[in-house]
């Protein structure tokens, strides 16, 4: 794992970010890893324009993790003042469970507590993805009880195949 470097994406990287968290969640190619959700959502899973203008924010950093310059892994940090927002957190589904996530997650750590002084790592993840949940609460984040709707009708986030889809906020501090 010494061979993986981290750098911050650019505009330049969108069609390769797009195309890596598509892999991750989205169609046949998702299902070899575990943190596919084609079973509850089709359609797309990041806007490009959105991804362009995540990546041209101040406050936002895309984080990507690479082998001799192939993408493995990103990514999104959100500096919220005290609080980080991390997110879009995708592995190449034939890199899944290698080490690779856990890695980047502890980089986006480093970068929320020492460059950005926050105090706590914040996340939603879809409330029924119980072994997604558990791998973060391994982690040590926690559950709160906090729940925030998904958005139903707005296919930049995907086309929900069940109506109860909802995300459950989980945090984690770093002091």
């Amino acid at each position: 794992m010494s061979d993986l470097t981290f750098r911050t994406a650019t505009l330049a990287d969108v069609d390769a970010i797009v195309a890596l968290v598509e892999s991750a969640y989205r169609g046949d190619s998702s299902r070899q890893g575990w943190t596919t959700e084609a079973d509850f959502l089709e359609g797309q899973r990041i806007d490009p324009q959105l991804l362009a203008e995540l990546i041209g924010r101040p406050d936002a950093r895309v984080i990507l993790v690479e082998r001799n310059a192939e993408l493995l892994a990103c990514c999104e940090l959100q500096d919220q003042r005290r609080n980080a927002y991390f997110g879009m957190f995708s592995v190449r589904p034939n890199g899944q469970g290698a080490g690779i996530g856990n890695r980047l997650l502890v980089e986006a750590e480093r970068v929320a507590a020492e460059e950005w002084k926050c105090n706590e790592m914040c996340m939603t993840v879809i409330d029924i993805r119980d072994e997604l949940i558990a791998w973060y609460l391994r982690r040590g984040y926690r559950r709160t009880g906090e729940h925030k709707p998904f958005p139903y009708g707005d296919a930049r986030f995907g086309i929900p195949r069940r109506n109860d889809l909802r995300f459950e906020v989980l945090r984690k501090s770093l002091i």
